[in-house]
């Protein structure tokens, strides 16, 4: 009997919920609770997933521990299209400047399109978040870098700090109190562009969608995928690309942009057989699981 290979297109969070998407097949949806479990092909490699939407040329192999898994010349290309890139300055969408908050004292500013709603604060794994404010493009761009200079907050925080400090996370009405002190100095700074229309305050919190109400043990994290590695995990919590796993060898956190370029079956038995860090390191069937 044929084994059936799958290749993950990476998570994403639709209708608040994170699901894990399959080239050419539906989504698997990832309901706490849930066993997720597949092996990694034996014998092959990690290779290029492209950029844009079009395949790698040459399908480079790229490192078991790249998060991107792109090679140089398709991240290059990836990277130069993007909105971070300041390369769309013609893109007529409304976008939003917003806060997002990850830890104690770990904020960042962002944009994102209007029209995608909350989902890019769900896909950073941004525990809660409020708005600043809407306008087009370049506006938003010309804010956040205003309050990264006024505020002194960054416009990335690597997700190694993001997961370090889920264990210890103050209440939800502690964290809207920390983002509504620096809303307000946000809409107090002067220099904003007349065109972006400011917001008033309003935390939306995402620790009950998350699954990270309560004390949040981590005992490790994958560093990376390995040719006839398998991962088998009941889901505890799923944060940004993040799914926290109950398995034999205690919580183990995946990064589920490991498992993005490698050929995956369904897991031939329970058991976590993969490189796992520190924790403070950084049928017909339709899905594997």
């Amino acid at each position: 009997m044929m084994t059936r290979v799958w290749r993950c297109a990476g998570l994403s969070w639709a209708d608040g919920g994170p699901r894990l998407r399959w080239e050419g097949g539906r989504p698997s949806e990832l309901e706490r609770g849930r066993r997720v479990a597949f092996a990694v092909m034996a014998g092959g490699v990690r290779t290029c997933v492209g950029a844009r939407g079009h395949g790698c040329p040459i399908r480079a192999e790229v490192s078991g521990r790249s998060t991107g898994a792109r090679c140089e010349e398709c991240a290059r290309l990836n990277r130069a299209h993007s909105v971070a890139a300041d390369t769309a300055a013609d893109d007529p969408r409304p976008y939003r400047v917003y806060l997002a908050w990850f830890g104690p004292g770990m904020v960042k500013v962002g944009i994102t399109a209007a029209e995608r709603g909350p989902a890019r604060l769900l896909e950073q794994g941004a525990v809660s978040f409020g708005w600043l404010g809407t306008g087009p493009l370049m506006a938003a761009r010309r804010t956040e870098e205003l309050l990264r200079a006024a505020l002194g907050v960054p416009d990335r925080i690597p997700y190694a700090g993001k997961r370090a400090v889920r264990a210890v996370l103050p209440s939800a009405g502690e964290r809207a109190a920390e983002l509504a002190e620096l809303h307000a100095r946000a809409v107090a700074l002067d220099g904003w562009p007349e065109s972006l229309e400011r917001a008033a305050f309003r935390a939306v919190d995402h620790g009950a969608v998350f699954g990270l109400e309560g004390p949040v043990r981590v005992d490790g994290v994958v560093s990376e995928l390995v040719a006839g590695g398998v991962v088998s995990g009941d889901l505890l919590a799923a944060a940004g690309p993040d799914l926290h796993l109950a398995t034999g060898r205690g919580v183990v956190v995946l990064d589920t942009r490991l498992m993005t370029g490698w050929e995956l079956t369904g897991a031939p038995d329970d058991r976590l057989t993969v490189p796992v860090g520190a924790s403070g390191d950084p049928g017909v069937q339709d899905g594997l699981f």
